[in-house]
């Protein structure tokens, strides 16, 4: 069973930023940005494999992320195109002014 990923233009803005407001999810997305699809385990931010669950989930369900199988593995990627498409900028401008701690 594939994992539910809404259509973006149903996502209020609200949950995106909502979405982009933890400092682990934030370095996902900072990771797929830079990297591009990765499988769900190589996401290793001090946090337990549930935690790292929790965050994919809410990450995909506020519509940055698509989850794909490969497998045994379970690819994600930054649904940039789209994003950029909707809201022009934000992404650049979050990662811009987000640090790693």
């Amino acid at each position: 069973m594939e994992p539910h990923e809404p259509d973006l233009t149903a996502v209020p803005v609200t949950s995106v930023l909502a979405a982009l407001a933890d400092d682990v999810r934030l370095q996902i997305v900072r990771a797929l940005a830079e990297g591009g699809e990765s499988p769900c385990g190589s996401f290793d931010f001090g946090v337990s494999k549930a935690t790292r669950s929790h965050h994919l989930k809410v990450l995909r369900e506020a519509g940055l992320t698509r989850t794909r199988a490969a497998g045994t593995s379970r690819l994600v990627r930054l649904r940039r195109d789209e994003l950029d498409k909707l809201y022009p900028g934000l992404l650049d401008a979050v990662l811009a002014h987000h640090r790693p701690a």
